[in-house]
């Protein structure tokens, strides 16, 4: 008996299906581009439970005639070419003749179609490739196609389906990409119901931008209008500044085809090089007309992929599109950088400007050593000494000096920020020839309280609110309740290298500390150990943050998690998430898009148990956005309060991703550097 055998039409129909059809988006995917070649205007598509049992597409399209649609659900059966020739300039999205018949072969699918020049429509269904209905009725001009219970007949393929929220996204997403290809049609999508997404449908790039991806995205937006050899490169992409965090919002449309090339966005990136931070990556609606012939989009099933005849051609023509629009933008990023944090130390905290040149460090050590002066108060000094307890504090001759510090702040965090410094100076007086009997001290447990509580974002250890006392009532209560403790020396910083590095003295050593790894390190041990007690700051206006449809899922589906962060997320219409709270320790966030970008794609990467409750990826993320940036402004009270709260801690010596917090220079080191040792 022969082993070859010719398989029934049946399986053969199911294996082709499974080509094409693999998940409910593909069915709608095929639907809608044949209602775009047909030529319609308006589109709907609605889906019920992730398109599993439910899936509608209508069209006011041409419509199909009655006697094809028997033919339609033929597989390798179209209208859109006829030679082999036609191939070579395919100008239709649909062009295989499989989509029908592959639908049909797993599902069950209902027809409503009418021609504008018949005077009755035509009702046909068919199940499993088996017809089943076919009748005259009445409808409107264009076609509806409904589609029940997806692999009804493929019990195996089913149970490979995910979770209806995630088909869902996966058809939302579809639809916003053949929204943006086609400006000129109107959208509609109704999800379990409810309206997602309209577009208007004027041929506006910007209107179905807007309408996809909301007012802040479509506000950012440079314009694109290009021709390079033959090309045409046309459409919008980001301002530097707003690039987003991953890659899902590039968009690239050949001949409006959505595609994936690696060609565009290599080019696409390379024209923003030098213009956007890293980790940043540019978004783009990017339309490029090229001759039909000088592309190949029979390469994958899904026809997403394409090949073009030259791809250094189209990596040129990209990248000079985008280039130059950047260019004629000429938008200041520097500057506008500058004016997000635009508050330097002199203006904040009337110290005077630092200079950067190579005298910089003399400067702030004379500057700092002069703070340190001031805010050591030797207990011998008649005027603390001659005032009683209970008496409110009085004016004395030193007064105007610490006044300075005292009325430094703007805001009651910053006033803490003055109250730290004092408080480290009490721990390192003033040198003098010949020192009296040395003051009582503050415990290290007392600075490291009010490290906590200093201005970089951190929460108030007082649940009632903090009250301002003035230094010398302060000093008063502490001389008289304290004793003296012998304590290690502190180092005492001297200056900042590159707005970046912090250099500090302790006897005969420097040490060189990375501001933001030191800071980093600080808030990811302070929300391991308070993740259960991290409180929230509610913002003034909840913040609406436009995520992608993977990014939304996993933040609707982990909302108990962010609420023990700290965050108060609640889903609104998808994609789209309202921040009404963010941690406290975040500081004054105004924008916390990044934030939640990055918390959304580490739960989507996240390979843990999803019963854990503590994810170190997250705690990462969260500590990096929180602490201070190289190149900021901050004060020399902040960098000494930091370098405190660091410096005796052993498991704060590396930053959370590995690198060194600090190191550390002997001057018997720099003294070999310099030969002054042999």
């Amino acid at each position: 008996m022969s082993e070859i055998r010719v398989l029934s039409k049946e399986v053969s129909e199911l294996i082709a299906a499974g080509e094409v059809i693999d998940r409910p988006a593909s069915v709608i995917k095929e639907l809608l581009e044949n209602a775009i070649d047909a030529g319609a205007t308006v589109i709907t598509v609605e889906i019920k439970n992730g398109g599993r049992t439910y899936m509608r597409v209508s069209d006011n399209g041409k419509g199909i005639a009655p006697d094809d649609l028997p033919t339609a659900f033929l597989r390798h059966a179209t209208s859109k070419i006829l030679t082999k020739n036609d191939l070579d300039s395919i100008a239709t999205l649909g062009f295989r003749g499989e989509a029908l018949a592959s639908i049909c072969a797993v599902a069950k699918v209902d027809v409503l179609t009418k021609r504008e020049q018949d005077s009755y429509g035509t009702h046909y269904a068919i199940e499993g490739a088996v017809e089943t209905t076919s009748e005259q009725c009445g409808c409107p001009d264009g076609t509806t196609f409904v589609v029940r219970d997806i692999f009804f007949n493929v019990p195996a393929r089913l149970k490979f389906l995910k979770k209806d929220t995630s088909e869902a996204n996966h058809v939302a997403d579809l639809v916003t990409k053949l929204a943006l290809s086609h400006p000129d049609v109107s959208f509609k999508f109704i999800r379990d119901n409810k309206n997602e997404l309209v577009t208007a449908g004027d041929g506006r790039i910007y209107s179905a931008v807007y309408s996809v991806y909301g007012r802040e995205f479509a506000n950012a937006l440079v314009e694109v209008d290009h021709n390079w050899q033959g090309i045409h490169v046309y459409g919008h992409v980001l301002k530097p500044l707003s690039c987003k965090p991953n890659r899902k919002f590039q968009n690239f449309f050949v001949n409006k085809r959505f595609v994936k090339s690696k060609a565009c966005a290599a080019a696409l990136e390379e024209a923003y090089r030098n213009n956007i931070m890293v980790g940043k990556f540019p978004g783009c609606v990017l339309y490029i007309d090229v001759p039909p012939e000088t592309i190949d989009v029979n390469v994958h099933p899904t026809k997403i992929e394409v090949r073009f005849s030259d791809e250094k051609l189209m990596h040129e023509a990209v990248y000079f599109a985008v280039k130059n629009a950047l260019m004629e933008k000429d938008e200041p990023h520097e500057m506008v950088l500058g004016e997000k944090r635009n508050f330097t130390d002199h203006e904040l905290y009337d110290f005077p400007p630092e200079d950067n040149s190579v005298q910089m460090e003399f400067a702030i050590s004379d500057e700092m050593t002069e703070v340190i002066e001031e805010a050591s108060i030797p207990v011998q000094e008649p005027p603390i000494e001659n005032i009683p307890a209970p008496e409110p504090p009085e004016p004395v001759p030193y007064q105007p000096k610490i006044t300075r510090v005292e009325n430094v702040p703007i805001d009651e965090e910053s006033r803490k920020s003055g109250e730290d410094l004092f408080l480290a100076s009490l721990e390192n007086p003033a040198p003098t020839p010949e020192p009296p009997k040395p003051p009582e001290k503050i415990t290290v447990e007392e600075i490291n309280k009010a490290v906590r509580e200093m201005p970089l974002p951190e929460a108030p250890e007082e649940k009632d609110g903090y009250q301002f006392i003035s230094q010398r009532s302060f000093v008063r209560s502490v001389v008289q309740e304290k004793k003296p403790e012998p304590e290690k020396p502190k180092p005492v910083v001297v200056g900042e290298l590159f707005k970046t590095y912090v250099v500090a003295q302790i006897g005969d050593e420097m040490i060189l500390m990375d501001k933001h790894a030191a800071h980093e390190r600080y808030i990811f041990e302070k929300i391991k150990g308070d993740i259960n007690e991290l409180e929230t700051q509610m913002l003034l206006e909840p913040v609406m943050v436009m995520l992608s449809y993977d990014e939304f899922d996993a933040i609707s589906a982990n909302l108990d998690k962010l609420s023990k962060l700290g965050f108060e997320i609640e889903p609104d219409v998808a994609p789209t998430v309202a921040v009404k709270g963010v941690p406290v320790i975040l500081g004054n966030m105004e924008n916390p898009t990044d934030v939640v970008t990055e918390l959304a794609k580490n739960f989507i990467e996240c390979k843990h148990d999803p019963q854990l409750e503590i994810f170190d990826d997250l705690y990462h993320s969260l500590s990096c956005k929180a602490a201070i940036k190289a190149n900021d402004n901050n004060s020399l009270v902040e960098l000494q309060a930091l370098l405190n709260a660091v410096y005796d801690n052993n498991s704060t010596r590396y930053c959370p991703h590995g690198r060194p917090v600090m190191i550390t220079l002997s001057k018997k080191d720099i003294e070999k550097q310099f030969r002054r040792l042999v």
